[in-house]
């Protein structure tokens, strides 16, 4: 992933705020914001994940003439013949660390790395196999403002497919 514009709007940030439940007036008024001892309007701790929304090739992110998760009139937008690679894959964890507060005003660029990998044991059988990515966002004058770490899992062996219910038998006499 390469993120090459993500500019910090007032609108987003009133918009994130909002959807997070957040009613903080630092992240709607500018006199608020410097009341609390900021120059401009900041994001809410978590703002870095919006940056999806300015990614051409996030998986989550629709794609005309492209299957994604939750397109089409199937849970995944993938037909039968279709291999889904995020199907057994789990979203774990997000850590973010912060080299000064994220404004409004700043325009980010976010280049990702690989972090580590490891594997763990299952309690259900099978090897789990984490995977740690790492995006560094610097703003318009190059100065780093948040790293960026998901952490992911994915099952040796695909999911199964759970069996159709069947129907309850009468009990036994």
């Amino acid at each position: 992933m390469a993120i090459d514009r993500f500019p910090v709007e007032a609108g987003h940030v009133l918009q994130f705020a909002r959807a997070i439940g957040d009613p903080s007036p630092v992240y709607v008024d500018p006199e608020a914001a410097r009341a609390a001892g900021l120059e401009a309007i900041p994001a809410p701790p978590t703002f870095a994940m919006a940056s999806a929304h300015f990614d051409p090739e996030y998986p989550l992110r629709p794609n005309p003439g492209r299957p994604w998760i939750g397109s089409a009139d199937t849970a995944t937008g993938y037909g039968p013949d279709d291999v889904d690679e995020l199907a057994s894959m789990l979203y774990a964890e997000q850590h973010f660390e912060y080299h000064r507060p994220l404004m409004v005003g700043d325009v980010l660029t976010g280049a990702e790395r690989a972090g580590d990998t490891w594997t763990k044991q299952g309690r259900r059988g099978g090897e789990l196999r984490f995977t740690e990515v790492i995006t560094d966002f610097v703003d318009q004058s190059g100065a780093p403002v948040v790293t960026s770490r998901t952490v992911s899992v994915s099952t040796a062996r695909p999911p199964v497919t759970p069996q159709e219910p069947q129907e309850p038998q009468e009990p036994r006499s």
